[in-house]
């Protein structure tokens, strides 16, 4: 319903045809069956999941954020609130004006999925923008494994000056600290990484694997749980009750959307 409200005049009035349906890809389209639907739509859940995993990086920003005024758990929680609010109507208008362009013909990955390169400045800006927007977030939803890695090798080798030792390098007059450990652990997590994702040929799948996988632990259950302790909250009191079923709910979500992305993936090593 709300994917005919926002879209039809606007797709009407520019080609008269509005592709696609409320009920989403049709039996006779990608999917061949019910159950390929259902696999479908919950491996969708796991992406979604994916886009909306900021938990894990939510206690770095906010450490980086000075002491009030204001204090930076109402800075952040309006930004939480903004950042939220305008990532969801994006997504949202985005995934809605594909499907009402392309149908069910719609690719998971427009840019490389449609196989058009006129114009190509449009496509190079997209291609600038996604690289763009990787490059930062990789850094900071590295930031965690980072910081975890080299404070256990700091505890673990304190007497190895190559874990611990840094040295002052000189750029362009300003000083620069290196610590080798640092340096070509960082290098080689990169290089793993980004080998490992080229060589993966289904990217969509994998995506949605990584999202249900982090989901529930990082972004319900342990932000619950912290806030039942903080708040003390009793134990089969409606609010404890309540939380324990949006933890359960979320759970089996991400498990169902877990399965999908593994036959997704089972079913694309086949072909």
């Amino acid at each position: 319903m709300i994917y005919h409200v926002m879209l039809e005049p606007w797709m009407r009035a520019e080609n008269g045809v509005l592709k696609g349906g409320p009920i989403g890809i049709g039996m006779d389209a990608v999917t061949t069956s019910p159950t390929s639907k259902v696999s479908g739509s919950l491996e969708a859940l796991g992406i979604i999941a994916f886009v909306h995993c900021y938990s894990r990086i939510l206690i770095e920003i906010q450490d980086t954020i000075k002491a009030p005024p204001p204090p930076e758990s109402k800075v952040m929680k309006l930004a939480t609130s903004i950042g939220v609010a305008v990532t969801t109507f994006l997504y949202l208008l985005f995934g809605f004006m594909g499907y009402a362009a392309l149908g069910d013909a719609t690719p998971g990955n427009l840019l490389a999925g449609l196989g058009f390169y006129e114009p190509y400045w449009v496509v190079d800006i997209a291609n600038v923008a996604i690289i763009v927007h990787l490059a930062v977030a990789y850094q900071v939803y590295c930031r965690p494994i980072y910081d975890f890695v080299e404070r256990y090798a700091a505890r673990r080798w304190p007497e190895s000056s190559y874990v611990t030792r840094e040295f002052h390098v000189l750029v362009l007059r300003s000083s620069y600290k290196l610590n080798l450990f640092r340096a070509t652990w960082r290098t080689a997590f990169v290089v793993t990484t980004t080998v490992a994702a080229v060589l993966l040929p289904f990217f969509h799948d994998v995506v949605a694997l990584v999202g249900a996988l982090g989901f529930w632990p990082l972004c319900v259950y342990i932000p619950v749980e912290m806030y039942v302790t903080q708040k003390k909250v009793l134990r089969w009191s409606p609010l404890w009750v309540w939380l324990q079923i949006l933890s359960l709910g979320c759970l089996f979500v991400c498990l169902a959307a877990m399965a999908a992305s593994i036959v997704g993936i089972i079913t694309i090593h086949k072909k």
